[in-house]
């Protein structure tokens, strides 16, 4: 290492490594490995692209949850058919996540980047023309299994370019990826829907992943394996991880990686997350569908109205990120987030029932809300980061796995078991609107057959052609030719009522009370979050930690030093 070098020579371009400046234009496509850790401008153009990537892969990820209703209308879906493309496709998600662990192997830029040109090819041309319900389900588990992997990619880069003081704002960054790409599905649905059909705003979000896959495919890149199997805690450190990445053996790192992460600060850190998400999960699944069968609000209504949410989760997650690297704590930042986010959604649950609660009362809860889980949550993804580097820095892939399939299985079965809770939904997506629209068309013959209530019960025990002329007779005689010309008019409309009817009014009245139940145990996931809160990583005083900070780089000044005396 020359002797000029020291650890404030963190934002000093490195140069080249010859292998690196070997490299074809075509090789660069596919070797992506940074031989030196990247200056801050270069630094911070990694993690943008990383962002824009998770945001665009969410867009198109989350699109058909915003046109739930037209897809299933389309397609002849059942309700509970659509949950089990949803059930399925996390499923397979979780396990991609697993499969995403061998990324420290495989190169996490070029996973990130092929699985964001997959995805967009899927949902340009593959959903928007599925033959039917089972190539639309097939199309999607795949769309998914993209995005178990990119789930567990991209928070690995983002920690690779970020150091420990500065984590948890640039996991506050990434963790916008999939807020502002469901922000950007509500933003674009609201707007657009009237003029546009499902298949459309599914290309929209492809078109999207289109332009960011080319911005990545140039300009992405990632540390050497050498470089990230290391803890960087500031940019100081810098020259001293370079300097021990000459002689690391990463694969001898790696060895027992899955074996390490299978402790209790990991494992169950990574289900309390889970569980705090419920609300979110359903926020992007069943918000359209909640919104609609017991407010009556349309799809752009209620994409209109989850913008709050998005909008003030975002804001929060990057201020909470900045707020909690410059105390140096986590700790704090997760506890009072996940008790006012408990308590905004259990108020949320207790509307439910108030069926003429106003759209703005809606709006500020979700805002409250989407604040509290954003100062729980970007500080929770960086302290387990640093958990999992506690154990082994080189296991990093690994740990976000096991977080990623953890969070896609809790996923799967929270959605499976809401219509076994939630039976409601069920009658009212399927045949509420066709109920509805059945007694507006048949109200006159229905004012006839009310006017005449025994006289219809009787020709109703007999079918058009088999009506007695006696009784043919009487009704001509007690209703009148006219009246009865309305009621056989009718006849398709009375049919719907008859047979879905009862259904549909059940599910009326016990929809709301079920949804309500759902979201207490949303409430409880929240609740379940805060013990696991106490076995990660991290201090609870800032005055601590900043002891901790000063006494790591005096630490890391003293190894350094010694290095440098060693080459010379």
């Amino acid at each position: 290492m020359p002797a000029a070098t020291t650890p404030f020579d963190a934002d000093r371009p490195a140069p080249d490594a010859p292998a690196a400046n070997a490299r074809t234009p075509l090789t660069r496509l596919y070797r992506r490995e940074l031989a030196d850790y990247p200056p801050t401008g270069r630094r911070m153009a990694y993690l943008a692209i990383v962002v824009v990537t998770t945001v665009v892969l969410y867009y198109m990820l989350y699109i058909q949850y915003a046109v739930a209703t037209s897809i299933i209308t389309h397609f002849g879906m059942t309700y509970r058919y659509f949950i089990w493309v949803s059930v399925i496709g996390n499923a397979i998600g979780a396990f991609a996540s697993l499969v995403a662990g061998l990324a420290d192997r495989w190169g996490r830029a070029n996973l990130v980047v092929y699985g964001l040109l997959i995805a967009a090819l899927l949902v340009f041309f593959g959903l928007p023309n599925a033959a039917d319900k089972t190539a639309y389900l097939v199309l999607f588990a795949l769309v998914s299994f993209i995005e178990g992997i990119v789930l567990v990619a991209t928070p690995a880069l983002i920690r690779d370019f970020s150091p420990q003081l500065g984590r948890a704002t640039a996991m506050g960054y990434w963790t916008m990826g999939p807020v502002i790409g469901s922000l950007v599905v509500t933003t674009v649905t609201s707007n657009t829907l009237g003029s546009a059909t499902w298949q459309d705003e599914l290309r929209y979000s492809a078109i999207a992943g289109f332009v960011v896959f080319i911005a990545a495919l140039f300009a992405l890149r990632e540390l050497s394996p050498a470089l990230r199997d290391q803890i960087m805690v500031t940019l100081r450190d810098r020259a001293l991880v370079e300097a021990r990445a000459k002689g690391l053996d990463t694969e001898a790192l790696r060895r027992g990686e899955w074996r390490q992460m299978m402790r209790l600060d990991v494992l169950g850190s990574a289900f309390a997350i889970a569980v705090f998400l419920l609300l979110y999960y359903a926020a992007v699944g069943n918000f359209v569908v909640y919104f609609a069968t017991v407010f009556g609000y349309s799809e752009q209504r209620t994409n209109a109205l989850a913008n709050w949410y998005w909008a003030a989760n975002a804001i929060a997650l990057v201020l909470a990120g900045l707020l909690s690297d410059r105390l140096k704590v986590r700790k704090p930042f997760m506890i009072a987030g996940a008790v006012g986010s408990a308590a905004m959604t259990a108020i949320f649950a207790t509307r439910a029932t108030h069926l003429t609660t106003g759209y703005y009362t809606f709006a500020w809860l979700f805002v409250g809300i989407g604040v509290f889980s954003g100062i729980a949550y970007a500080p929770w993804m960086a302290s387990f980061t640093e958990t999992v580097e506690k154990h082994n820095p080189a296991a990093t892939a690994a740990g976000l796995a096991v977080w990623g399939w953890t969070v896609r299985i809790v996923v799967a079965v929270s959605a499976a078991f809401i219509p076994v809770l939630v039976t409601s939904a069920t009658p009212l997506v399927e045949h509420g609107a066709e109920v509805k629209a059945a007694s507006a068309q048949a109200a006159p013959a229905l004012a006839v057959i009310n006017a005449h209530p025994q006289l219809f019960a009787e020709l109703n025990k007999y079918t058009p052609t088999t009506v007695p002329p006696a009784l043919s007779a009487r009704a001509v005689q007690e209703v009148g030719t006219k009246d009865l010309a309305v009621v056989h008019k009718a006849a398709p409309q009375l049919e719907v009522l008859q047979k879905y009817g009862a259904d549909v009014q059940k599910a009326t009245k016990n929809g709301p009370g079920q949804w309500r139940d759902w979201w207490w145990i949303c409430v409880a996931g929240q609740a379940l979050f805060l013990p696991f809160v106490f076995v990660m990583a991290g201090r609870w005083n800032p005055k601590k930690a900043r002891i901790d900070a000063e006494a790591h780089q005096a630490a890391v000044n003293r190894e350094l030093a010694a290095l440098t005396a060693t080459e010379h």
